[in-house]
């Protein structure tokens, strides 16, 4: 594509437009590719259950938020993750995006796949309200939000 301008920079003359076809034809291509895929969700599907049956969402998010019927303090290693990773999140879907040749599926996978594992990392390393000494008897260490290891296994994503 070329554009003149006249000599007193004032002016636009007639812009001469060649390759449309093709740019259009990229464009095109792009625009397929991004549509394809629109949406990534992070954390604990419906389906994610502990072998008795307990939804492994309903025990993260008393974990996150606390319960007072059960004497649980708030653990907001989902909030905190957020707050302090998704920051970043945009600029990595663009640099993902471009470099996966705007296949919008593919880069919501790795996307999802990147914020799982902040998830999890969140999970492991969460420093917040000691343990009560009955919890910490019974499991044998001190270490909150894991017990058998199932939530933080748990944590999945999936692009829609």
């Amino acid at each position: 594509m070329t554009r003149r301008i006249n000599r007193n920079y004032k002016q636009w003359d007639m812009a001469q437009i060649s390759g449309g076809k093709i740019f259009s034809s990229v464009l095109s291509g792009i625009t397929a590719k991004i549509g394809k895929a629109t949406t990534v969700e992070v954390g604990f599907m419906e389906d994610a259950t502990y072998p008795g049956g307990t939804q492994v969402a309903l025990v993260a998010a008393v974990q996150e938020f606390g319960s007072s019927a059960k004497n649980i303090p708030p653990r907001p290693f989902f909030r905190n993750m957020i707050a302090s990773k998704h920051g970043a999140w945009s600029d990595i879907a663009r640099q993902l995006l471009v470099s996966n040749g705007y296949d919008a599926a593919l880069t919501l996978q790795k996307l999802g796949e990147g914020i799982k594992g902040q998830l999890q990392e969140s999970i492991t390393s969460f420093q917040g309200a000691p343990l009560s000494p009955a919890t910490i008897k019974a499991k044998g260490f001190d270490k909150a939000l894991i017990d058998t290891g199932h939530m933080l296994n748990s944590v999945d994503y999936r692009v829609k």
